[in-house]
């Protein structure tokens, strides 16, 4: 069964990105999650969480009722939580970069920034790729966007910076020695090096990092393609003329949105590092819903999936006995 993007997906999108991300800022603020080094305790929904480990050292629990608040408190619930995530990743492919993950947001973002001012989602890209406003017109780049992209790239690693160290040491101690230009070394050198490595990394290599340095992106990735029933972006095949009147004269909408820079209809090995972001659907929607069509991409999941998945292999000339 497929499943349209819907003109309101990326909107939707944006806001359970946003939630996540003040989430992932505020998480150890509020005590939600964290391991405070100092005390080396772990904490949990504003309550401290113990695995038994030092209680049995105090001897106030034996050695079997430590064991199984190890197993309880430890090992089941990163089972549970682990397990549950492939679960996910296994049938809907890389949901949580797409649709979660506070990097991720971060790299549309900037992609967004860097657009305006060369004409490019990234240095690397080996052309432009044309920015259109409302009302279809082609806009130029403007390199008085530069310093934006910079001051942001610089904002943000420091915010991943500040966040990553609050999950180490009491944020109410960082956030006050910072106010007060009173950090100590160690907490300066993580600040200082944290916000170096990032800016660069978003700067530099943003989409580098997703599709080749994540591993939780990786190993859902691996999931989903040993799944031929997951989610994948199926493409009308038998409509694909239609493709030629997209967004003339400057391409294909589906690849130029691709914030990964892949080619949404292409067969699904090679789309390894898609974060199913539904851009592509969307950029199809509208181009298609202009010329009183149709789209021609949806998702596609469980039976579709696998006959997209094989149909797309034949026609593109590799062997269709073999599932990817």
């Amino acid at each position: 069964m497929g499943c349209s993007a819907g003109t309101d997906l990326q909107p939707r999108r944006r806001r359970w990105q946003a939630g996540f991300f003040a989430l992932f800022v505020l998480a150890p603020v509020l005590d939600l999650l964290r391991f405070d080094v100092t005390q080396a305790q772990l904490w949990v929904l504003g309550q401290p969480w113990s695995l038994g480990i030092e209680a049995l050292m105090q001897g106030r629990l034996t050695p079997t009722e430590a064991a199984l608040s190890l197993v309880l408190k430890g090992l089941l619930p990163l089972l549970v939580l682990v397990v549950g995530f492939l679960l996910v990743a296994r049938r809907y492919g890389r949901l949580y970069c797409g649709w979660l993950c506070p990097h991720f947001s971060i790299v549309e973002g900037l992609n967004a920034v860097m657009h305006r001012a060369i004409g490019k989602f990234s240095l690397w890209d080996s052309h432009t790729t044309p920015r259109q406003d409302a009302s279809g017109r082609v806009l130029p780049p403007d390199r008085r966007w530069w310093p934006v992209f910079y001051g942001l790239s610089l904002a943000l690693a420091f915010v991943w910076a500040i966040t990553l160290l609050s999950y180490l040491l009491p944020p109410q101690r960082i956030w006050s020695h910072l106010a007060r230009g009173q950090l100590s070394p160690g907490e300066a050198r993580f600040l200082a090096i944290g916000t170096l490595v990032f800016t660069l990394e978003f700067v530099l290599a943003r989409h580098l990092f997703c599709r080749f340095g994540c591993a939780v992106g990786l190993f859902q990735s691996l999931v989903w393609m040993a799944n031929p029933k997951g989610m994948v972006v199926g493409f009308m095949r038998e409509r694909a003329r239609e493709c030629r009147t997209c967004d003339v004269p400057i391409g294909s909408a589906c690849d130029r949105h691709c914030p990964m820079r892949l080619h949404p209809r292409d067969i699904k090995r090679r789309m390894f590092s898609c974060v199913q972001c539904g851009q592509c659907l969307s950029a199809c929607d509208r181009s298609q819903g202009a010329q009183q069509r149709s789209p021609l991409l949806t998702w596609t999941v469980d039976e579709a999936a696998l006959r997209e998945t094989l149909r797309a292999r034949r026609q593109a000339g590799a062997p269709a006995d073999r599932e990817d």
